[in-house]
């Protein structure tokens, strides 16, 4: 099975690359202005290229080093010592650093959602490579690692149970854009709807083929395992988009192309974590409950809190990825003390390094555009470019 597995890696690592680019970058562009289309593709397109080389320098080396359980150091910066013919478990481990480079490529990408519009593109790379070496590396190596949450560490014998990043991405990334938004403040103008929902579906539909690597890639064989994570993904996101429609229509009268989509993202984000571990009823039953869930959570935030998280990445993703983690201590597949304390460890290990993160870098370089240049849009008055002849 040696070659098999390599050549699913191979396609999984492809499908996963394929979420951000162009699936992400999309499915973000339709929802803002367009005005602002431009930026959100640059801001994604950047960060594939830096998290690239961020994490061949030494990423990779803090997360699957050997290391400790908190660090896995720096032995294997710049995949010192590995070769086309070093393994890692039945595939060669140049393959899974490639597999594992599109996860952290798609973490703090996920993260543009929240401040997209009226960020500074200077903030944008230094925290985003900051963030990714000092946070992400870090619960990566905790939880898929080896480290100190494995199996065999704090929790006892039984570790936390995440197959495919409802913390490690999901919940990292989710309070990770919360806070920036709070610290960003509201956007001048916030009430525009999205200028391209077609733009939003496909990047949806890229996301949802892609999620298929994400998931079914993280069993690392090309076994029945991978194929029962793909099935339980995929039933997850078709019941998500299911009742997210439905809410919508029960609240507001009328259902959304943009709320039938947006419920598969947190269908497929609350999945995630479990993918590995539930049968498909018990897919349905997350995908079912995550619909509502998402959609209330965006409420919660957007007009109770009052939190110009832009795009809704914490309570779609956030919450999506607590959720699914959750879930699986509820259906009896991980302990309650794993997954729960992995949630408030990692979870205040996010806040701390991401609260110092955006006092350091806003030190340095700018965390907001001027006035000016938000209402211009950041496609011309940062890029110079323009989308459109008359930008909404």
């Amino acid at each position: 099975m040696v070659g098999a597995d390599t050549a699913w890696i191979i396609v999984a690592t492809a499908l996963v690359l394929f979420m951000t680019l162009p699936g992400l970058a999309l499915f973000y562009g339709g929802l803002v202005r367009g005005r602002n289309v431009l930026s959100v593709f640059m801001h994604c397109y950047a960060i594939a290229c830096l998290m690239s080389i961020l994490w061949f320098a030494a990423g990779y080396s803090i997360a699957f080093g050997q290391g400790n359980g908190f660090w896995g150091g720096l032995d294997k910066m710049f995949l010192n010592g590995i070769d086309a013919e070093t393994l890692a478990g039945t595939i060669p481990e140049v393959l899974f650093f490639a597999f594992q480079m599109t996860f952290a490529i798609i973490t703090p990408a996920l993260i543009v959602g929240a401040y997209a519009e009226r960020i500074s593109f200077g903030f944008v790379l230094l925290f985003s490579g900051l963030w990714m070496l000092l946070c992400y590396a870090p619960v990566t190596h905790w939880i898929w690692g080896g480290g100190m949450m494995a199996d065999g560490g704090i929790f006892g014998e039984v570790g936390v149970k995440d197959f495919a990043g409802g913390i490690v991405v999901h919940e990292t990334a989710g309070l990770a854009a919360l806070l920036i938004a709070v610290f960003l403040g509201p956007r001048k103008e916030h009430s525009k709807p999205p200028h391209n929902p077609g733009y939003v579906m496909i990047g949806a539909s890229m996301l949802w083929v892609g999620w298929f690597g994400f998931n079914g890639g993280s069993q690392l064989a090309a076994d029945g395992g991978a194929a029962m994570a793909m099935t339980v993904t995929h039933i997850s996101a078709a019941a998500a988009s299911l009742t997210w429609a439905l809410w919508e229509k029960i609240k507001f009268g009328k259902a959304s192309l943009v709320g039938l989509v947006t419920g598969t993202i947190a269908g497929l984000a609350s999945i995630t974590p479990a993918s590995g571990f539930v049968t498909p009823v018990q897919a349905l039953i997350i995908g079912l409950v995550a619909g509502v869930l998402c959609q209330e959570a965006v409420n919660l935030i957007r007009n109770r809190l009052k939190i110009d998280d832009t795009l809704d990445v914490f309570a779609v993703h956030g919450v999506g990825g607590i959720f699914g983690t959750i879930m699986i201590a509820a259906f009896g597949l991980g302990t309650w003390t794993a997954q729960l304390g992995a949630l408030v460890i990692v979870g205040g290990f996010t806040i701390v390094v991401t609260v110092a993160l955006i006092f350091v870098v806003r030190a340095i370089t700018p965390l907001r555009v001027d006035e000016e240049t938000e209402v211009t849009g950041l496609d011309l008055a940062v890029h110079g470019e323009r989308a459109y002849d008359h930008a909404s």
